[in-house]
């Protein structure tokens, strides 16, 4: 008898695991349209592909194929970390420059790696990297679309402050941080309206709905939005339950339905 519950205990547990690696696997695409008052209405619509926590993860090609009509993608941090082939790094950032230009913030395990030569890798490849910089897109009639981003807040790497510098108080601004506390270093009048980020993973294994993070989801602040993502990857074990991975299409736009 105890044998055999033994051999149940087993075999669940070992199902369990198999599952576990299968959900971290996934391969989930978000689609989300965010309306905002304050975006211009003359640039119509802008769909940003967001991913973060790419960790030690290949993007497969045929995964970029489900991804069209796409203007901006951001990579919200955690790109790779030790131990992950520079050669890989590279071939993911070949597949995601195919769907448009390509944003970067840096996350917490990207400096494990030699950060100076991931830092080379991205410039060779026109990938744009927000180290507490910002990207202005503007149309011919003036209209404004800024994209910020800051370095890194777990090594104290972020300055708010200078990437903002220079930015247009009528801006439509999108902030990106590895890290999603950055929303407590601002308030409204600094005039970000979303904010993008990773880093918890969702909690990555929940057990009975619970984990160390919230799932990710985008919350409504008073002064912002916030998107925080459970990521695409995993970190220490490639496993997740209850936290599935995702990536996200997102669709800014002046009103729901445009």
């Amino acid at each position: 008898m105890v044998w055999s519950l033994f051999g149940i205990v087993a075999a669940f547990g070992i199902a369990l695991v198999f599952y576990m690696y299968r959900q971290a696997k996934q391969e989930n695409i978000v689609e989300q349209t965010l309306a905002f008052p304050e975006f211009p209405s003359i640039l119509g619509k802008v769909r940003i592909f967001f991913i973060s926590d790419i960790h030690r993860r290949k993007i497969d090609p045929d995964f970029i194929k489900r991804i069209n009509n796409i203007d901006l993608v951001v990579i919200g941090g955690d790109l790779t970390e030790k131990k992950v082939p520079f050669s890989q790094v590279e071939e993911n950032i070949k597949q995601l420059k195919k769907i448009g230009i390509v944003f970067y913030v840096w996350g917490n395990n990207d400096y494990e790696v030699e950060h100076h030569e991931l830092d080379s890798l991205l410039l060779q490849h026109g990938v744009k990297i927000l180290d507490n910089k910002s990207y202005l897109f503007e149309s011919d009639a003036g209209d404004k679309l800024e994209i910020v981003g800051v370095d890194d807040l777990v090594h104290e790497r972020d300055h708010l402050d200078v990437a903002l510098e220079g930015t247009s108080k009528d801006s439509f601004k999108i902030l990106v941080s590895h890290e999603p506390e950055i929303v407590e270093k601002f308030t409204e009048k600094e005039g970000i309206s979303l904010v993008l980020s990773g880093h918890t993973h969702g909690g990555q294994i929940r057990i009975f709905g619970f984990g160390p993070h919230e799932r990710g989801r985008i919350t409504h602040l008073p002064y912002t939005t916030l998107l925080v993502s459970n990521g695409f990857g995993t970190s220490l074990v490639p496993l997740r339950l209850g936290a599935p991975p995702e990536t996200h299409i997102l669709t800014i736009t002046t009103r729901e339905g445009s």
